[in-house]
């Protein structure tokens, strides 16, 4: 990584552990390798998803603009997202390429043949609204936000998928789809769904096969990023001041969010579960994406209260190396090695999981989950050779987890979305920086009292702001280009241009 770049990036500062802030600029190292442009793509340059050459993933290029959004000049996140929106809503198409020697046969290519890019699953987690609003408060650019509701790239998803009654095919994309919307929810599948092998929907004790296929499943993350985006797709017609456009998308949101905690819910287990179709029974398979109810805003207080305990409890997704995929009671995980979406630890369900307990004031919680979610990390990276960042990590041992044989491991230097760990949850969780508003002009902080020596942030840049924060034995020392609002633990502070000192 050049100079160059590494002025444009937020610089941490956390003498607790050192070796965070060196894990931190390694990851961002890899990230700058995954830059790409091929020409004829609709967004040049876009990031990659360190998978392979010829495909393109929506929800690991959403996940990936949630640490892009810290150096929006250097890494182009959320603009990659018009490889998906120009292709699917628009007239543009996606470009040929000679295909590398490492590509996975599964794409149909053969290395040196000349191949057509393709979006791998069209039906993937409909995050766009959520990414889009993520980076809109650091951008604060209220032009784009007005484009992109006008082009209605947001809403035409939303709707495309709220009326997929049958599989759907194009030229661009690989796989057919599996979403077909319901009365209450939706039916999907592993693959789609961005768990692969994940046993949700399996009637047996065990899962019959690696893969199984669910159509009996209504799946409770579906229709949590259902009611998500049309959450975000409201707040950003709030954003631009158009609230009677945001009304009828937050009626939407709330109607699948009242779903969400009446029938999802089970009360016996105290966790949000799918149901099966057939039956209405509920799938007794907790697993990850049992907290997305929360980072939708949809659970009341009393089940993100019981959601929070299975975050705790290492029978579910507790323990030293928190937030595996599926919970460690489940017949189906496996300890040694995760067999992928069977136990695995995954940065982007982690980051999920983490936004929901920030979202119900759990911060606390969140950040104590966090600091060991990157220790692991730092152990691997430490440890295991090679020294790199991994597609996931294993539930029960400082090493990378196994793909979906269990036999062999998972993609190396992944950043792709893994990169949310050392660079999101390192500086919103760790260090503390949890919110960022630049139509508010505003910062959320909870300093780390408990870490020793500095902690804090340089050159955090958001709308038209650079500022620097740095804790140190209850005083904190901002400096900042720009006024701004400085919220301590809550506290308002106003924050000047120049330096200044605040006693906590």
């Amino acid at each position: 990584m050049t100079d160059e770049v590494k002025k444009h990036l937020p610089e941490p500062v956390y003498d607790a552990e050192p070796s965070l802030k060196e894990l931190y600029y390694k990851t961002w190292e890899l990230v700058d390798k995954h830059v790409k442009d091929i020409p004829g793509m609709p967004q040049n340059p876009y990031m990659d998803e360190a998978f392979c050459e010829t495909q393109i993933w929506i929800w690991d290029t959403c996940f990936m603009s949630l640490f892009c959004k810290y150096a929006p000049d250097t890494f182009p996140g959320v603009e990659s997202l018009h490889n998906f929106y120009d292709v699917m809503y628009g007239t543009k198409k996606l470009p040929q390429v000679i295909t590398p020697e490492n590509e996975p046969a599964w794409t149909g290519w053969k290395p040196g043949e000349t191949a057509t890019i393709r979006i791998h699953i069209a039906d993937n987690p409909p995050l766009f609204a959520w990414a889009e609003y993520e980076n809109a408060l650091f951008s604060g650019n209220r032009d784009h936000i007005r484009d992109l509701l006008n082009a209605g790239f947001l809403q035409k998803h939303y709707e495309w998928l709220e009326n997929l009654k049958a599989p759907f095919t194009a030229e661009w994309l690989l796989l057919p789809t599996c979403w077909i919307a319901r009365p209450n929810g939706y039916s999907w599948e592993g693959g789609r769904s961005g768990m692969d092998n994940i046993p949700r929907g399996r009637k047996g004790s065990k899962a019959d096969s690696d893969r199984p296929a669910t159509p009996d499943l209504l799946w409770l993350d579906a229709l949590a990023q259902q009611a998500f985006s049309a959450e975000c797709i409201a707040a950003l017609f709030g954003l631009i001041g158009e609230p009677e456009k945001a009304e009828p998308w937050k009626a939407r949101s709330e109607k699948k969010k009242e779903l969400l905690r009446s029938w999802y819910w089970d009360d016996a287990d105290a966790i949000f579960l799918d149901r099966l179709l057939s039956s209405g029974e509920f799938c007794k398979v907790p697993s990850i994406a049992s907290f997305w109810p929360l980072t939708a805003g949809a659970a009341t207080e009393s089940q993100a209260d019981a959601m929070t305990e299975k975050l705790e409890d290492p029978r579910y997704f507790g323990g030293e190396r928190p937030f595996p995929a599926l919970a460690r009671k489940d017949p189906d995980y496996v300890a040694d090695g995760g067999n992928y979406w069977r136990g695995s630890v995954w940065l982007p369900t982690a980051y999920m999981t983490l936004k929901g307990l920030l979202r119900y004031g759990k911060f606390d919680i969140a950040r104590a989950n966090a600091e060991k979610l990157l220790g692991h990390m730092n152990r691997v990276y430490r440890n295991f050779e090679p020294h790199t960042i991994w597609e996931c990590y294993s539930p029960s041992k400082d090493e990378p987890a196994k793909t979906v044989n269990n036999q062999n491991t998972v993609r190396k230097d992944f950043c792709g979305w893994s990169a949310l760990g050392p660079i999101s949850i390192f500086i919103e969780f760790i260090l503390g920086f949890h919110t960022v508003d630049a139509f508010r002009n505003r910062v959320c902080w909870k300093p780390n009292r408990n870490a020793k020596g500095k902690s804090g942030v340089k050159n955090l840049r958001f709308g038209n702001v650079t500022t620097s924060l740095i804790h140190k034995n209850g005083i904190c020392t901002i400096s900042s280009d720009r006024d701004y609002t400085l919220e301590i633990d809550g506290v308002p502070h106003h924050i000047h241009a120049g330096t200044q000192e605040i006693f906590l």
